[in-house]
C-alpha cells in the first residue's frame, strides 16, 4: 500500500436505505442492513460499532450502507449531504462508472465495474484514488471495500451524483407494515428499543454477585468482582493486604490498618510532609521545657544547668547547689551559701583573702585606737593597747621596753637589775611541742656561767625553757592553747661568776596572746 495520503470521497445518500414498496419483515432485509421498528423501514446497521477489532493491520474503520470500509489513517473522506435525485440513464452515466470503478482496482472489481456499467447502473457513491485496494469483497481488516459492484445489485439504482438507492421490486406505493419481531443477543447482552444487541450493565442493574467488601466492574457482556485498595482477593475472599509486611513503607514504625496503613515516628521525631519520612523535632525551639539551659539531640534533648546548680530529679529543673554542705574545706572561716555560688566570711579582725582564707587585720596600722602614752600591739584577729613606760618603781625607762633598777637604790640589791618587755602573738591551737621564743643574754662576762628559767606564768606546766647554749635558751610550748587569752611568763637569767662572788639576774617578761582562731 502506498504512503501518500489517500482521498476517498464518501457520497451518503439521505434517501432510505431501503424503501420498501410492499409489506415486508425484518427478515426481507439485505445483509448490512436490520428492520427499524420505530421507522418502519431497514436501516444501515454500523459495523465498526458492534464488531470488535473490524480492520486489521493499522486500518481504520468507515461505516457504509450495507458494510463498512478499512481505509489507510492518512486517508480524507468527503461526505456529500445532497439529496439523491433520480435521472435517465445515459451512456455517459455508465461510462462514469466504469471509470469509477477502474481507478486503481482489481481485476475482479473492474469486471464487476463493467458489468453494472453494461447494465445501466453507476458506481455506488464512493470514488476511491488509491490503487491497490480490493473495488469489493473483504478488506485487510475484515470488512467490505465499498466500489460499484460491491454497492449497486440488481435492485440498486444510481444517478449522476453517484447515490445508491435499492428499491424492492414490489408495488413503490404499498408501505410496509408494523411487524413484531424478536432478535437473538449473546449472553450478557439484551435487545435495545432500537432492536439492538446492547451491554447490560451487571453493576448497574443489581444482578452482579460480588460480596459487599467487593466492587463491581461492568465489563462487555460480563462483570468482574475487584476488592477495595489496601485488600487481595484470596479465593473469593478479599483480606487486608499488611503493607508494613512488605518494608520499606515507613521510616521508623508502621501501623497496619484494614485497607490501609499509616507511618509512626518515635518520641522525639514527627512525621515529614511525606508521610513517610521521620524527622528530628528540636525540643529546644519548639517547646523549651529546660529551666536554664537546652540542648538538642538527635530524637531527644538533655537539659544542662549553670555553674551552681544541678539538675534536680524531673531533669528539667535546676536546684542550687549547697556548696557549704559539700565540704567543711572550703573556706578557712565560715562557708555561706547563695543562689547559684557560695561565698567565705572571716571574724571580726579579719579579712578574706583569695576568696577563701582570712588573714589577720593589723588594726595598729588601720585603726589605732591607742593613746600617746600607750602603744598598740597587734595580735591574730585583734590588737592591745599597752604603757609605752611600762617601769614599776624602782625601775626607771632606760630605752624601749627596758626597765633598770639602780645599784645606787638599796633596794634594787634584791631585785633582778633589769626587766624587758616583750609581746607575741601565737594562734589558737598551735601544734605543740613548738618552739615558741629565744631568750639571750646581751652582755657577756668573763669567767661567768648563765642559767635560765621560768620565773612565773607557767602555773599549768604550757611551757617550758630549754637552754640552747651559755648565753641563750629556748621557750617551748608543751600544751595546746586556745583564745582568746593572754599569758604573761617571766624569764629569768641567773649569772654567776665561777668563784661566787658575784651574782646578777636579769628578767624578760614575755606577754603571749593567744588568738580566738587557729589561722
Amino acid at each position: 500500500m502506498l504512503r501518500t495520503p489517500f482521498l476517498i470521497l464518501l457520497t451518503l445518500a439521505w434517501a432510505h436505505s431501503q424503501d420498501a414498496e410492499e409489506t415486508i419483515t425484518y427478515t426481507q432485509c439485505t445483509d448490512g442492513y436490520e428492520w427499524d421498528p420505530v421507522r418502519q423501514q431497514c436501516r444501515d446497521i454500523d459495523e465498526c460499532d458492534i464488531v470488535p477489532d473490524a480492520c486489521k493491520g493499522g486500518m481504520k474503520c468507515v461505516n457504509h450502507y450495507g458494510g463498512y470500509l478499512c481505509l489507510p489513517k492518512t486517508a480524507q473522506i468527503i461526505v456529500n449531504n445532497e439529496q439523491p435525485q433520480q435521472q435517465p440513464e445515459t451512456p455517459g452515466a455508465s461510462e462514469a462508472g466504469a471509470a469509477a470503478a477502474n481507478a486503481g482496482a482489481s481485476e475482479a472489481g473492474a469486471a464487476a465495474a463493467n458489468a453494472a456499467a453494461s447494465s445501466g447502473a453507476a458506481a455506488g457513491g464512493v470514488s476511491a484514488s488509491a490503487t491497490g485496494m480490493a473495488s469489493g469483497g473483504v478488506g485487510p481488516g475484515g470488512g467490505f471495500v465499498a466500489s460499484a459492484a460491491a454497492v449497486a445489485g440488481p435492485e440498486v439504482q444510481a444517478g449522476r451524483n453517484n447515490f445508491v438507492t435499492r428499491r424492492n421490486p414490489a408495488d413503490a406505493q404499498r408501505q410496509p407494515v408494523n411487524v413484531p419481531h424478536r432478535i437473538q443477543c449473546a449472553a450478557g447482552y439484551e435487545q435495545s428499543e432500537h432492536n439492538v444487541c446492547q451491554d447490560i450493565d451487571e453493576c448497574t442493574a443489581g444482578t452482579h454477585n460480588c460480596r459487599s467488601d467487593q466492587v463491581c466492574i461492568n465489563l462487555r457482556g460480563s462483570f468482574a468482582c475487584q476488592c477495595l485498595p489496601g485488600y487481595q482477593k484470596r479465593g473469593e475472599q478479599c483480606v487486608d493486604i499488611d503493607e508494613c509486611a512488605s518494608p520499606p513503607y515507613c521510616h521508623q514504625r508502621c501501623v497496619n490498618t484494614p485497607g490501609s496503613f499509616y507511618c509512626q515516628c518515635s518520641p522525639g521525631f514527627q512525621l515529614a510532609a511525606n508521610n513517610y519520612t521521620c524527622v528530628d523535632i528540636n525540643e529546644c525551639d519548639a517547646s523549651n521545657q529546660c529551666a536554664q539551659q537546652c540542648y538538642n539531640i538527635l530524637g531527644s534533648f538533655i537539659c544542662q544547668c549553670h555553674q551552681g546548680y544541678e539538675l534536680s530529679s524531673d531533669r528539667l529543673n535546676c536546684e542550687d547547689i549547697d556548696e557549704c554542705r559539700t565540704s567543711s574545706y572550703l573556706c578557712q572561716y565560715q562557708c555561706v551559701n547563695e543562689p547559684g555560688k557560695f561565698s567565705c566570711m572571716c571574724p571580726q579582725g579579719y579579712q578574706v583573702m583569695r576568696s577563701r582564707t582570712c588573714q589577720d587585720i593589723n588594726e595598729c596600722e588601720t585603726t589605732n585606737e591607742c593613746r600617746e602614752d600607750e602603744m598598740c600591739w597587734n595580735y591574730h584577729g585583734g590588737f592591745r593597747c599597752y604603757p609605752r613606760n611600762p617601769c614599776q618603781d624602782p625601775y626607771i625607762l632606760t630605752s624601749e621596753n627596758r626597765c633598770v633598777c639602780p645599784v645606787s637604790n638599796s633596794v634594787c640589791r634584791e631585785l633582778p637589775q633589769s626587766t624587758v618587755y616583750k609581746y607575741m602573738s601565737i594562734r589558737s591551737d598551735r601544734s605543740v611541742p613548738s618552739d615558741i621564743f629565744q631568750i639571750q643574754a646581751t652582755t657577756i662576762y668573763a669567767n661567768t656561767i648563765n642559767t635560765f628559767r621560768i620565773k612565773s606564768g607557767n602555773e599549768n606546766g604550757e611551757f617550758y625553757l630549754r637552754q640552747t647554749s651559755p648565753v641563750s635558751a629556748m621557750l617551748v610550748l608543751v600544751k595546746t592553747l586556745s583564745g582568746p587569752r593572754e599569758y604573761i611568763v617571766d624569764l629569768e637569767m641567773l649569772t654567776v661568776n665561777s668563784i661566787g662572788t658575784f651574782r646578777t639576774s636579769s628578767v624578760l617578761r614575755l606577754t603571749i596572746i593567744v588568738g580566738p582562731f587557729s589561722f
